[in-house]
């Protein structure tokens, strides 16, 4: 089947990959323009890009959808099916009709809970236990389009949105897969959404980041995990910020939230249901990533000092 692919970040890359390797002819990649990266901004391609040019697939960077560019090098490729993931640009109307079999996409959640842009994110955010990647055939609204083949992964109570995204990526290319063969087969049953039923999943920002210590263990502990590796969950402890990657729940008691209960090679806090976090993993600002025991001994922490 000729197939045009669209995606960008590491997310997608497995997908593309599955692609190629059943053998499909993916006569072209569309992707987010290259974009500066790192403290000296250096114009970097996308992952999708750099799995593209090294696999000779033609690559398209259109910088609008809307303006007959991107159709004009869809036409170019002539795919008969679209396969999107983790793009990052709307497709508009046009687009999504081109295709003989339409535009299908690989999306990291359970639909309809968590469309939109995070749902790796949000589905810990949430306390959600499990997850999973849902195939879904594409049409004008956001994520709304009619669901084709789901596949469910468990959330580990520890679990940071690196790891699970890295699973999730997985699945989705197995999806994928299934997907394809079901529709070649004539298998494939849409099913229609329960518009009642959805969760949305926003774009995550630094916003995000600050701690309160005023809500509960459970909800701290899956922020900080949901955030990591970005854009991360953040506190300050003696006038400086730091930023918390790794946590978990603890058995220890506390008086009062931020309050910190143990500071000898453990560093264990209290949140505001008055149960402890223990954080495992921490970065002071302009240090790298460390284990608490390796903070502690080069940070005083005193017992009873506030983590605000």
């Amino acid at each position: 089947m000729r197939v045009v692919f669209m995606g960008t970040p590491e997310f997608a890359v497995p997908c593309l990959q599955k692609l190629i390797d059943c053998g499909h002819e993916v006569t072209g990649v569309f992707t987010q323009p290259d974009k500066p990266q790192g403290r000296k901004m250096i114009l970097t391609p996308p992952p999708v890009k750099v799995l593209a040019e090294n696999n000779g697939i033609k690559v398209y960077q259109p910088e609008k959808m809307r303006d007959g560019t991107a159709l004009e090098m869809l036409k170019e490729a002539n795919p008969e099916l679209v396969i999107v993931v983790a793009y990052g640009k709307i497709l508009p109307k046009e687009i999504l009709e081109f295709p003989k079999y339409g535009c299908i996409n690989i999306h990291a959640s359970l639909l309809p809970l968590l469309r939109g842009a995070a749902p790796i994110q949000w589905s810990i955010i949430n306390g959600f236990d499990k997850t999973g990647v849902t195939s879904m055939q594409m049409d004008e609204g956001l994520d709304t389009g009619d669901m084709l083949i789901k596949g469910e992964l468990e959330i580990g109570e520890n679990e940071t949105a690196g790891e699970l995204h890295d699973r999730l990526s997985a699945l989705g290319a197995d999806i994928l897969e299934e997907t394809i063969e079901a529709l070649l087969k004539g298998e494939l049953s849409p099913e229609k959404q329960n518009h009642n039923e959805f969760t949305y999943a926003p774009m995550l920002s630094k916003e995000l980041s600050p701690v309160d210590w005023n809500m509960s263990a459970a909800e701290i502990h899956n922020k900080i995990r949901g955030l990591s590796p970005w854009p991360s969950a953040n506190a300050t402890l003696g006038g400086k910020k730091i930023k918390l990657h790794k946590t978990v729940l603890t058995c220890e008691k506390g008086s009062k939230p931020g309050e910190i209960v143990v500071a000898d090679k453990r560093l264990v806090v209290t949140c505001g249901d008055l149960n402890c976090i223990e954080i495992l993993e921490l970065q002071a600002e302009g240090k790298k990533s460390m284990n608490a025991a390796d903070f502690l001994r080069g940070n005083a922490v005193e017992i009873g000092s506030v983590m605000e």
